[in-house]
């Protein structure tokens, strides 16, 4: 099957996705198991390059994550290497403050050079896209800090490119939804704790067992708060109670958030 991966603003960019993996064959990808890295994986060895996907697992990634991973790169064919941090170490981090994204992405990748040069590759490449807002996440600044190369951002190829792309080259990713990692459920300037990530990620697991889809489970003054798509404002009407028994155990009250949750792609 072909695919074409020029979808760019005529001038806007100065080589395509092929073009790039041509001028850098070689390469050690940071692989989250999400829509963006799954397809960069996918076209790196489309276009005849050696990519070799890291997975970094912390306790801000959930068991689903690396699921998903494992899965996509059996699709494929290639080995996936697995590579353990334990963030939380990091004060930077597990403090939790307003710049913890940019402290994390420094260590994450830092961790991801050392291992890729280890074994022989001196090209990063991360899963960024033209859609990415990069003013507005202070993990950026790490990746530049470290010269992380970014071919879907420098190719242009947008969410909405990629998506489709994906579908096309028969991805199950193609469709996931956007994904954050837990840290991002504990509200800024309070302390992670593991126990904390760990209540929020097995909430989640009982949601998304309950029909939900796109949604967030975040820690608030006493409990949970949960933030659904305006689409699934019934759904939460349907199955109020069966939403209070799997999260009780957990939380010592639940509240929904009633602005709704934009998805962000």
């Amino acid at each position: 099957m072909q695919v074409c991966l020029l979808l760019l603003a005529e001038g806007d960019f100065a080589m395509t996705l092929e073009e790039f993996f041509q001028a850098h064959p070689r390469g050690a990808l940071a692989f989250s198991g999400g829509v963006d890295s799954a397809f960069l994986l996918w076209a790196g060895l489309e276009y005849g390059a050696e990519v070799e996907p890291y997975f970094v697992k912390t306790p801000f990634q959930p068991r689903f994550e690396l699921e998903d991973a494992r899965r996509l790169c059996g699709q494929l064919g290639v080995e996936l290497r697995i590579v353990e941090l334990d963030i939380l170490a990091a004060p930077q981090v597990a403090d939790n403050p307003a710049d913890r994204c940019y402290h994390c992405k420094r260590r994450l990748f830092s961790l991801l050079r050392e291992r890729a040069a280890a074994d022989g590759f001196s090209l990063l490449l991360d899963g960024t896209n033209a859609s990415d807002d990069i003013g507005d996440r202070p993990g950026m600044r790490a990746l530049r800090e470290l010269e992380v190369r970014s071919p879907l951002r420098e190719c242009g190829l947008s969410k909405e490119d990629i998506r489709a792309l994906s579908k096309g080259a028969g991805l199950f990713t193609w469709d996931k939804p956007s994904y954050a990692c837990l840290a991002t459920r504990i509200p800024p300037g309070r302390p992670i704790l593991r126990e904390d990530l760990e209540r929020v990620e097995l909430g989640e697991e009982r949601l998304a067992r309950l029909g939900f889809r796109d949604f967030r489970l975040r820690l608030s003054d006493g409990g949970g708060k949960l933030q659904v798509t305006r689409e699934q404002f019934p759904l939460v009407q349907t199955r109020r109670e069966d939403i209070l028994a799997a999260l009780s155990p957990l939380f010592s009250q639940v509240v929904l958030d009633l602005s709704p949750r934009i998805s962000v792609d």
